[in-house]
């Protein structure tokens, strides 16, 4: 995990250079990564997600692809949201912008998602089996539907974050 402040206030997963993924726990030896045929892997279906974020099948259920570019990315549950680092001074930066940065959002994209439970964010390229051997972040999901947007904002002069929004639906 990548820290950006001595205090280590929340935990970062960055991938190698391709998308980050957000798998369910219960479908995460469904995901191979990057093994597999040549052009075919879940790792080349991750990287054809155009924009910010899209859905894939994985098993039973779907993963949460956060696309763009490769960036820093913690889960803040307070917030319901991923928050990825574009650029930033420091961790502590960030997290003073993430309050007015979500309020002044302007969302772009938005999906509908459903959660069997506890997710796993990881680098795509990485089998889903292999997740005690990379960085990976467990977020704990309620089981049911999310609506899941996506924006990118800057709240400070030197501050620029993309935000992946998870709000319940009844």
């Amino acid at each position: 995990m990548v820290r950006y402040s001595e205090s280590g206030v929340v935990e970062w997963v960055q991938s190698g250079g391709g998308p980050l993924i957000a798998v369910p726990e219960t479908v995460l030896p469904f995901w191979t990564g990057a093994d597999g045929e040549e052009n075919a892997s879940d790792y080349d279906r991750a990287c054809e997600i155009d924009g910010y974020l899209g859905l894939l099948p994985v098993g039973d259920s779907a993963a949460l692809v956060l696309g763009d570019q490769p960036a820093s990315t913690a889960f803040l549950p307070e917030h319901g949201a991923f928050v990825r680092l574009w650029a930033a001074e420091s961790e502590d930066e960030v997290l003073a912008g993430v309050d007015t940065a979500i309020t002044s959002a302007e969302w772009l994209h938005e999906v509908r998602w459903e959660v069997p439970g506890t997710v796993l964010l990881f680098d795509s390229a990485w089998p889903g089996k292999d997740t005690d051997r990379t960085d990976c972040l467990r977020v704990e999901l309620e089981p049911g539907r999310y609506a899941v947007r996506a924006a990118n904002v800057q709240p400070g002069p030197e501050t620029w974050l993309g935000l992946v929004q998870l709000r319940r639906l009844p």
